[in-house]
């Protein structure tokens, strides 16, 4: 009768031990990314030859180079994001300005999968331009330039400060792209 009741007590736990669910691996996590609510303020760059409205979020960090003046970066602390601006004058060569800017997009060819552009216009404002959305795993998935096609040419990238991973940083992407084309629309020649 002993020996029964061993094999019972065995056999009862050995059956609670097989119902246990099988264990599956979990998924990475990724950190949840707060953004507070923000607004919009004009750049108050002295004497530079062009403004913009940035988020308020952020700060814009000037570059004190004699050889390439009016370079600024807007930095966004919280996103652990920067978009590396820089200007340069047009001395007849803007066709050359512009298949650089092309070259350095398109370096980032290998990780992206694709290179959506979309044009800018506004005669207005005497403003034109190109806007670049690399998808993907990129270093930068942001570039933009903006010229009056005789004085003035401004090219900026978007940068991130840790390992590119698109679907990690597609909320703070949105937002950025959100933020990059109030600027471009925003932007005006001093």
């Amino acid at each position: 009768m002993q020996i029964i009741r061993q094999i019972v007590l065995i056999l009862v736990a050995l059956g609670l031990l097989g119902c246990a669910r099988p264990s599956q691996p979990r998924p990475y996590g990724y950190f949840r990314i707060d953004v507070p609510d923000y607004g919009y303020r004009q750049s108050a760059l002295e004497g530079y030859p062009y403004c913009f409205e940035f988020a308020d979020i952020a700060r814009i960090d000037t570059k004190v180079d004699h050889a390439e003046p009016y370079w600024v970066d807007i930095v966004y602390p919280s996103l652990n994001a920067r978009i590396h601006c820089s200007y340069k004058p047009v001395q007849h060569d803007l066709g050359k300005l512009t298949d650089e800017t092309i070259r350095m997009v398109f370096d980032h060819a290998i990780k992206a999968d694709a290179i959506p552009e979309q044009g800018y216009t506004n005669p207005e404002q005497h403003v034109y331009g190109v806007y670049y959305d690399l998808e993907g795993n990129t270093a930068s998935p942001v570039q933009f330039f903006l010229t009056d096609s005789t004085h003035h040419f401004f090219r900026a990238a978007l940068y991130y400060n840790n390992i590119p991973n698109a679907d990690s940083l597609a909320p703070v992407n949105e937002i950025m792209r959100r933020d990059i084309h109030h600027l471009i629309e925003s932007f005006r020649w001093q």
